[in-house]
């Protein structure tokens, strides 16, 4: 499906006519009889990137040191760049292999954010993810130890993104990957929408004060309900299935994303991660998201899933040749 089509459908399911003139929202569920100035500091509409070299977590050798100088900014991405260079091909030939991309097929970002951060993270001060509770613990060594004994018995033993279901640039909060780091926000009066280039999910975040979803109908990437503060969209994401696992997570995840248009070409994007009974601690980070030429392109993630198909087959292969082996002994 063309891109023109994804915005057509999301234009029409937020209820805006096709063509006509975007106004934004004043009071919640009421066209804003506003001036230009608020309009424009509440007006979030373009593509944005959040592609950055900056990791989501303060690098152990970073201890303690919250911001780069701008000569130390420099030297880390030029390190970073180096690191990262999937055209560099310098090992084995298995190694080389493994490489899969090249780096025309790579979109990491090629600076660190612009407020020189040295995680994404910013509470709490360490730059580091919370420990996850006991609780939480033990939810992961049993996944783990359900995808050691039952790898491929079928199509659902694979994660979501092997499936190609979701991926964790569009579940709050959304964070970098290694490419397709894009994002098209489209508002009408009553609902903000966010197209997510991989694998073109759609938000659709409704600014009318209706309740969140029943508890009984959990949502990959959750169901969100936004609110203006001032000129900041404030957008709270709930009902989480237990099988998205952000970083640990649970069902019980709640996600805060506040965006602020602090500029011209710069989207200020900050999010809090509340899950009890999972993060020892509520954590929150913020990346400066900057203005990104179109188009967003069509991610045609296992395009008619061959991946799946024979990765599937690759293991009733490796059954049946240990069956065989068993029966000759």
């Amino acid at each position: 499906m063309s891109r023109q089509c994804v915005v057509l459908m999301i234009a029409l399911a937020a209820g805006v006519a096709v063509g006509a003139p975007v106004r934004l929202v004043g009071q919640v569920g009421r066209v804003g009889q506003v001036g230009s100035a608020l309009e424009s500091e509440r007006d979030l509409q373009g593509i944005w990137t959040n592609a950055t070299l900056t990791p989501l977590e303060r690098p152990v050798d970073l201890a303690g040191k919250e911001f780069f100088t701008e000569k130390e900014a420099a030297e880390y991405e030029k390190a970073a760049r180096e690191r990262n260079d999937a055209d560099r091909r310098d090992s084995n030939a298995d190694a080389d292999l493994a490489v899969g991309y090249n780096a025309a097929w790579w979109d990491r970002g090629t600076n660190v954010v612009s407020t020189r951060r040295t995680s994404l993270i910013t509470d709490p001060r360490d730059g580091r993810v919370p420990p996850l509770t006991p609780a939480a613990q033990q939810r992961a060594a049993a996944r783990a130890e359900a995808r050691r004994l039952h790898p491929a018995d079928g199509p659902e033993d694979a994660s979501l993104a092997d499936r190609c279901i979701v991926r964790g640039t569009a579940v709050p909060p959304m964070l970098p990957a290694g490419y397709n780091n894009n994002y098209q926000i489209v508002q009408t009066p009553d609902h903000v929408v966010i197209l997510v280039e991989m694998i073109h999910d759609a938000r659709i975040i409704p600014l009318d004060g209706r309740p969140h979803l029943s508890k009984k109908i959990p949502q990959w990437v959750g169901d969100s309900r936004g609110r203006w503060e001032g000129k900041t969209l404030v957008v709270e994401t709930a009902n989480f299935t237990d099988k998205t696992n952000f970083r640990g997570s649970g069902e019980h995840l709640r996600v805060t994303e506040r965006f602020t248009r602090v500029g011209k070409d710069t989207l200020l994007y900050q999010f809090t991660v509340d899950d009890p009974q999972s993060f020892t601690r509520p954590w929150s980070g913020e990346i400066p998201m900057k203005r990104a030429e179109g188009p967003l392109f069509e991610y045609a993630c296992h395009e008619g899933n061959y991946s799946m198909e024979n990765t599937l087959g690759i293991v009733r292969d490796e059954e049946k040749a240990a069956e065989n082996s068993i029966g000759r002994r």
